[in-house]
């Protein structure tokens, strides 16, 4: 069994409000929660739909996979060492520690893992 679990994928906005009103009221999607006007979470099922701005984004302009796992910093080096490339990290932000790379074949991936409380 593999450490690494899809749970997001993020997608660029210019406009937060309007994607929000989109996935909400256009697909009745319910939204999980916002972290001011720069990002939002809706919940797409199995999946979060992240919702970003160029402020959040890990990658504007790309659609990226979240994939949480218990060891980002392990997860950075088996992308690099097969491949991929590391755009930033491993780092800690206000909530996750995080690794923003490049598969092999040039499509964004996030790993991360919760930090603790």
């Amino acid at each position: 069994m593999s450490d690494y679990d899809v749970r997001m994928v993020v997608l660029s906005t210019d406009d937060l409000e309007e994607s929000i009103r989109f996935y909400t009221e256009t697909l009745g999607m319910t939204l999980k929660f916002r972290d001011g006007g720069h990002y939002a979470a809706i919940d797409g099922g199995s999946i979060t739909i992240a919702l970003a701005t160029a402020v959040d984004h890990p990658m504007p302009g790309q659609v990226v996979v979240g994939i949480k796992t218990a060891d980002v910093d392990a997860a950075a080096e088996t992308i690099e060492a097969n491949g991929g490339a590391l755009l930033k990290g491993p780092y800690d932000d206000a909530h996750e520690r995080r690794a923003v790379v490049y598969d092999n074949k040039g499509n964004g991936l996030v790993f991360y893992t919760p930090l603790a409380r």
